[in-house]
């Protein structure tokens, strides 16, 4: 397909992709490249100049707009909520539209809002009375409202802070194994693309194409120069996203309680709380007079979940501030320490295995 506009510029450059049913497909690349006109082009927001737009082997030019754009959930930045509408008739909104009765319509948003981790009391009130990641929940929940099969979403997490942005993300994972939508997602940031994409088509000017991949493959072999640089000089590291965690060595340090008396140590003593879970360090040679206490403890790095990908044992090693990532389990309880020299190790056998 391709998109040009009166004025000459070309937004999106014969372009031919197919994007498997079921499956997130990540749209990426830099500001202008065209990632927002091709997402637009699904759903009749804007017409192609040229080609076709198949959803489900029908071409969308053959579908009326309005009732189109009903049928495929849409999520931009922001949410795009109605402010004089409840969050709960905001979700509301397209059933309604569709002719299901009222009280229907609303129960079904509140069994919405439940899915997207949203408490059903907030339902009753404005989306002002909200903050940022719950206002892109709400928004969510209204996309899917209609139980489309293809789920737009552009640009969706990029107006909130990076804490609440990756907990979004995570969200939408858990939804996808849920409810296997089709979800076209687009985004500017590669970290983002790498986590959320089966597939990831990376767009550079003028709307080309320059390569279509999962991410795995995307940073293992980058299809060009401009792929090479926009995926980064880091992508080894970003690799490790994908590879598993099988075999790693793991070691184990001395530990402490908190609120129970900490004897010195000439090495660094992880706390735990009363459940077994990470709190900090308490550095080596520190003296405690009385029960620990958190706030004498130097704040720990980012924890690793034992069988998740490499790259977040090579994290939790390189953020702690003993060297010692933490390995916890499913329910975040204390397993062992990882060193960046395990992860290294772990690498260099697989090489050698396969050499």
């Amino acid at each position: 397909m391709r998109k040009q506009y009166d004025n000459g510029t070309v937004a999106v450059h014969e372009l031919s992709l197919v994007v498997e049913t079921g499956t997130i497909t990540v749209f990426v690349g830099p500001s202008g490249c065209g990632k927002t006109t091709l997402m637009r082009m699904v759903n009749r927001m804007i017409d192609p100049s040229s080609g076709t737009v198949l959803v489900n082997g029908t071409d969308v030019r053959e579908s009326d707009p309005a009732r189109l754009r009903r049928g495929i959930g849409y999520v931009i930045q922001q949410a795009g909520l109605f402010p004089h509408r409840t969050v709960l008739d905001n979700v509301a909104t397209v059933p309604l539209l569709f002719g299901q009765r009222r009280r229907e319509a609303r129960s079904r948003a509140g069994e919405l809002l439940e899915l997207v981790g949203l408490p059903s009391e907030l339902g009753k009130r404005y989306p002002a009375q909200l903050s940022g990641g719950q206002q892109q929940r709400v928004g969510v929940a209204r996309a899917l409202a209609a139980d489309p099969p293809v789920l737009l979403m552009d640009e969706p997490f990029s107006a909130v802070d990076p804490v609440v942005r990756e907990g979004l993300q995570d969200e939408l994972l858990r939804l996808q194994a849920e409810l296997d939508k089709t979800v076209l997602f687009v985004t500017h940031d590669i970290d983002e693309a790498i986590k959320l994409g089966e597939k990831v088509a990376v767009l550079r000017q003028g709307g080309h194409l320059a390569q279509y991949a999962e991410p795995d493959d995307l940073l293992a072999e980058p299809a060009d120069d401009f792929v090479t640089s926009f995926v980064g000089r880091d992508r080894g590291y970003r690799r490790l996203s994908f590879v598993d965690s099988d075999g790693i060595r793991t070691g184990q340090v001395d530990t402490v309680r908190v609120g129970e008396t900490a004897r010195p140590s000439v090495e660094w003593q992880l706390a735990l709380d009363a459940d077994g879970r990470p709190r900090g360090w308490l550095e080596p040679g520190t003296t405690v007079s009385g029960p620990l206490a958190e706030d004498q403890l130097v704040a720990g790095g980012s924890l690793y979940t034992e069988h998740a990908p490499l790259r977040g044992a090579l994290d939790a090693a390189l953020s702690a501030p003993s060297g010692l990532g933490v390995v916890v389990d499913a329910d975040g309880g204390y397993v062992g320490v990882v060193t960046a020299r395990h992860v290294l190790d772990l690498i260099e056998r697989r090489r050698d295995a396969t050499a």
